[in-house]
């Protein structure tokens, strides 16, 4: 049981531009592809940095109006020398921030959460380029079937990692929320299976109506046979 990884979600065959790439020339990869940014390489395919729409509407926000007067948006004198950039060197978001294929799309969506950006170029040990992984490719592995994910909760999960027999725990997935019923030994099982279940792919949420036969938290030693504890489901758990 593991998270997919960047290379089983990611654009291989990326547009990228160079350097001296003009701003129309950028804008036309971005028309000519249906993209909203481009990679910025080197003669050897390192990435430089990118280009989105927003670095080049900044050009747009710049300009005075018809009568002269200047924007009311005050931008900053990086922001406004980027606005004036005729090229891609100058227009670019550098350094690039980048992701290696093995990582898995948890730590490539931190990745981009912390650094405030929408999409990563992808490389190889040699720092070249190989791909370009969006936020939206990160959202693919939730677009799995239910049924892919009940067989590897069912599976991975419950069988093989925690070890619990078949009829022990029942898990129902629906538009990727589960849902787990059953019986477990210890109440300290259940937090265990609710996060295992939830670093599965494509699982939105995770509901339980476990019992346990005996509440482990806090106690040192099993309770005496024949003593009756009840589950969180009001059932004789000690049955």
């Amino acid at each position: 049981m593991q998270h997919r990884n960047v290379a089983e979600v990611m654009t291989r065959n990326v547009v990228t531009a160079r350097p001296g790439s003009t701003y129309k020339e950028v804008a036309q990869l971005l028309r000519d592809n249906d993209i909203t940014a481009v990679p910025v390489v080197d003669a050897n395919g390192h990435p430089l940095g990118v280009v989105s729409e927003g670095d080049l509407l900044r050009k747009a926000v710049g300009l005075p109006d018809l009568e002269g007067r200047p924007s009311r948006l005050t931008l900053t004198p990086n922001d406004l020398a980027r606005a004036e950039a005729e090229s891609a060197e100058g227009m670019m978001t550098s350094p690039a921030i980048t992701a290696r294929a093995t990582w898995n799309i948890v730590e490539t969506a931190r990745t981009m959460a912390g650094n405030g950006v929408k999409r990563l170029p992808v490389i190889d040990e040699a720092g070249r380029i190989i791909g370009i992984v969006s936020r939206c490719d990160l959202l693919r592995p939730f677009l799995r079937r239910d049924e892919a994910i009940e067989e590897e909760i069912r599976g991975d999960v419950l069988d093989r990692t925690v070890g619990l027999a078949p009829e022990s725990v029942e898990a129902l997935v629906r538009d990727g929320v589960v849902t787990l019923t059953g019986h477990v030994p210890e109440r300290g099982d259940i937090p265990v299976i609710e996060r295992l279940c939830r670093c599965v792919d494509g699982v939105v949420a995770v509901h339980q109506r476990l019992d346990y036969a005996y509440d482990n938290t806090g106690l040192d030693v099993e309770p005496p046979r024949g003593q009756r504890v009840v589950g969180p489901a009001g059932q004789d758990a000690s049955a």
